[in-house]
């Protein structure tokens, strides 16, 4: 992320500055996902979300994600391209990107039919992309950071600079809640994925290319996210803690053992990095 302007400009200039970065486009994204969320929001709740302005909000609310990861990718093959490094990424490597598979789903929901809850993991990342962006960037360029009263540091020494109390706060809060709220969004997309598998049980229409396209970003975020993997593991152990209830009858316990090992036969033989011979990627933020 790119730093504040310098402090020895004018407010104005400061903030013009600010405002010609692709970062502050990118913040401007996240905070309109938030807005239509929000708006969108009040319109389900009040059982108005086929309304006018629900359907505006709706998708807008996608418009503006994909934007926003539309960017990061955009910063990443100018960052590649910059660096002297003409090979681009083939198609897996692209693919196997969490800001492209995010870019891609927002594209999906934002020409699919509406389903709410596909709106509720890109609003959590939003929240802590316009925190941290909050934080970092406009209030230094808005109150530039000033030093302390009888700092005396030593030459060559960064010198010392008054606490923001809001910046500080901000920072508390994403410290505080981002494992959580990781691990909500996680569980959204697993829960996404059932609201989706139903939708194509009950035949509604294009349901189940919806099914697959997004069986496949679940299985990519599997294999990339350690949130996802422990969602999907706790999941897995409520689930085997009822069935081994005495009361739970034995064609129960048989189904949910095929269950199982359908899934870990599907998961071994979709492991794309078996096959390349590929390190697992490290779990990071989408941006």
């Amino acid at each position: 992320m790119a730093p504040p302007p310098p402090a020895s400009m004018p407010l104005g200039q400061r903030l013009i500055h600010l405002a010609q970065t692709l970062q502050f486009g990118w913040f401007v994204g996240h905070l309109t996902l938030l807005f239509c969320s929000l708006r969108y929001g009040l319109s389900y709740i009040t059982f108005n979300y086929y309304s006018r302005w629900a359907r505006f909000s709706y998708r807008t609310a996608f418009v503006a994600a994909a934007a926003t990861y539309g960017i990061v990718v955009y910063k990443a093959f100018r960052a590649r391209s910059r660096s002297g490094n003409r090979q681009q990424p083939g198609a897996l490597s692209l693919l196997a990107d969490e800001n492209v598979q995010y870019l891609l789903m927002a594209l999906v929901w934002l020409f699919g039919r509406q389903i709410p809850l596909a709106l509720l993991p890109f609003t959590v990342y939003s929240v802590f992309h316009v925190a941290t962006y909050t934080r970092a960037n406009l209030i230094p360029t808005i109150q530039p950071p000033q030093q302390a009263p009888g700092a005396g540091a030593s030459p060559g020494a960064r010198p010392a600079t008054k606490p923001n109390a809001l910046a500080d706060t901000i920072g508390r809060f994403v410290k505080e809640y981002y494992d959580a709220s990781m691990t909500l969004v996680a569980s959204l997309e697993i829960f996404l994925w059932f609201r989706v598998l139903f939708s194509a049980i009950v035949f509604t229409k294009g349901s189940w290319i919806l099914l697959a396209i997004y069986t496949v970003f679940v299985r990519a975020r599997y294999s990339q996210s350690s949130f996802v993997q422990g969602a999907v593991g706790q999941g897995v152990a409520r689930v085997d803690a009822l069935v081994a209830n005495q009361s739970t009858p034995p064609a129960a316990r048989q189904a949910w053992e095929s269950v199982k090992r359908v899934g870990r036969q599907a998961t071994d033989s979709t492991d794309l990095n078996k096959y390349a011979g590929a390190q697992r990627p490290g779990t990071k933020k989408a941006q």
